[in-house]
């Protein structure tokens, strides 16, 4: 868990709730480190210290609430985000955006305020994302469990529940590019990669890939894209570059960078008409071309999850990579949980793509 905003990632003995009746004991066996547990525990107040972060979790049902359908002791599930199923954004399969996404994702606890965790009698906040799969047990629910084949290896099975969906999904679900128009992608992280992948899933022809890190760009160009290292343009921007390798402007864009001087370069670098899609999380505010803006048509726009509903997106996703037409097995490296913070440097420094951990 972490004890204080910023701080460190500690392994350190808590007791667990057994499962409500709605409820879901998860043994964890491997857990994805995402942007989202490093952002969240520098900006949360220091009033919601201890926390057990965690969002990307897979493991093995070990108990199941009488109110739970669908999932049954013995079940390798993935992990992902949660949903309520009953306001009007679920009612339209816009799971991502639930009217009580806050309270069941992010404030540390079930809606009735109690804790899941707690450590010498005090309380400790949890329920990140409806797992804090960062523990060696959780307490999940039905709506962000996901079944998946026993014989899936679950290190593997672990990214799709945030970072492999956000960026598939962004393609699949939201963008839905054709195969003659193009794609530029800021930021080939796991996100970033995860996106270019979709892309050529769905047999887009032209994408691009824009990163400083010169083996991000090798992995994105083995997944066919082509590459710009904006360091090596000399004169040359990278907006110009783009829209030269484009053929005057993107069809899409998505940044996963979060940095606002990149997003407004994908901005600049879309063809009238264009879309980008802004997913990095960081800054509270983007600077914009006003008038590329208003002279374009060009729309600027988030998304959430990659618009996933988990239940039907994860499955999708690895029925691609089984067909091996969705190749990012090969982004992880795994850390056992005691090298957590090793981890963290990895990411951050570029050294690793995605890592898992592991009990």
């Amino acid at each position: 868990m972490v004890t204080e905003p910023g701080g460190a990632f500690t392994l350190t003995e808590v007791d667990l709730e057994g499962p409500r009746d709605d409820e879901v004991l998860v043994r964890i066996v491997a857990a994805g480190l995402c942007h989202t547990d490093l952002t969240m525990r520098t900006m949360l107040p220091a009033e919601m210290f201890p926390n057990v972060f965690g969002h990307e979790g897979a493991g093995v049902v070990e108990a199941v609430g009488p109110a739970v359908s669908g999932i049954e002791v013995g079940d390798h599930v993935a992990l992902s985000f949660r949903h309520c199923g009953a306001c009007s954004k679920c009612a339209e399969g816009l799971v991502g955006y639930c009217e009580s996404s806050l309270l069941l994702n992010y404030m540390g606890m079930r809606m009735d305020g109690s804790m899941t965790y707690s450590q010498d009698g005090a309380p400790v906040f949890g329920s990140f994302f409806g797992q804090s799969s960062f523990s060696r047990h959780a307490i999940a629910y039905a709506d962000n469990c996901v079944v998946v084949d026993k014989s899936l290896d679950l290190t593997r099975v672990a990214p799709y529940g945030c970072g492999f969906q956000t960026g598939a999904g962004t393609v699949i679900n939201l963008l839905q590019p054709t195969p003659t128009e193009s794609l530029v992608v800021f930021g080939v992280g796991a996100v970033g990669l995860a996106a270019i992948a979709a892309a050529k899933a769905r047999g887009v022809e032209n994408v691009v890939a824009v990163d400083l890190l010169a083996a991000r760009l090798e992995t994105a160009v083995a997944f066919g894209a082509t590459p710009v290292d904006p360091a090596s343009l000399g004169e040359q921007s990278v907006v110009e570059k783009v829209k030269e390798l484009t053929g005057g402007g993107a069809s899409y864009a998505i940044d996963t960078t979060a940095v606002p001087a990149v997003v407004k370069q994908a901005q600049q670098a879309l063809a009238p008409r264009g879309t980008l899609v802004a997913l990095g999380l960081g800054p509270e505010e983007y600077v914009i071309d006003a008038i590329d803006l208003l002279q374009s048509g060009k729309r600027i726009m988030s998304s959430i999850e990659g618009e996933s509903v988990p239940q039907e997106t994860i499955p999708e996703l690895l029925a691609l990579a089984a067909e091996g037409r969705f190749p990012v097995a090969d982004l992880i490296r795994t850390y056992p949980f005691e090298e957590i913070n090793q981890a963290v440097h990895d990411v951050e420094s570029g050294a690793v793509v995605k890592a898992v951990l592991t009990w």
